[in-house]
């Protein structure tokens, strides 16, 4: 864990003891980084002690709770509910990929949580934590092989 504190924006349904897909909770708990995903055509690669890639056109995640590749990276176009990875907008510039629900993968505790950029005035997420690119590069920076993002009440 990186020990700072800054600010963020969490998911629209409040934090979450028990999520669920499709309730915008950000889940309690210690959640480790298992991966970093960055634009290569808008941002430099990050500094990181995790496995870094270039997000890829046709990158996405699997979001359908009965979809085999529920909580999973795909290649789009996909035939279940996905999420874009390469977006028009700059949320996705830098993502990090959060261990929820993905050791085991359980159907319907929640998919794709990312510490991604935040919106404008820090609007609340779908359940991703989010970041300034400045602070997320930042934490990025700070964070040690094994560490992660913990979530409190």
């Amino acid at each position: 864990m990186a020990h700072s504190v800054r600010r963020a924006a969490l998911g629209r349904g409040g934090i979450k003891a028990l999520k669920r897909e499709g309730d915008g909770g950000t889940p309690i708990g210690c959640l480790p980084v298992r991966l970093v995903l960055y634009r290569a055509d808008r941002v430099r690669r990050p500094h990181s002690a995790f496995p870094l890639r270039a997000i890829r056109i046709g990158d996405g995640w699997c979001d359908d709770p009965v979809d085999r590749n529920y909580n999973r990276p795909i290649r789009r176009p996909y035939g279940h509910s996905t999420e874009t990875m390469m977006r028009e907008d700059a949320l996705y510039d830098v993502v990090v990929v959060l261990g929820h629900n993905d050791r085991p993968r359980v159907r319907g505790r929640g998919s794709a949580i990312f510490v991604h950029l935040a919106r404008a005035g820090y609007t609340p997420t779908e359940g991703c934590i989010a970041f300034s690119l400045r602070d997320l590069l930042a934490v990025l920076a700070q964070l040690r092989a094994g560490g992660g993002f913990l979530v409190m009440p």
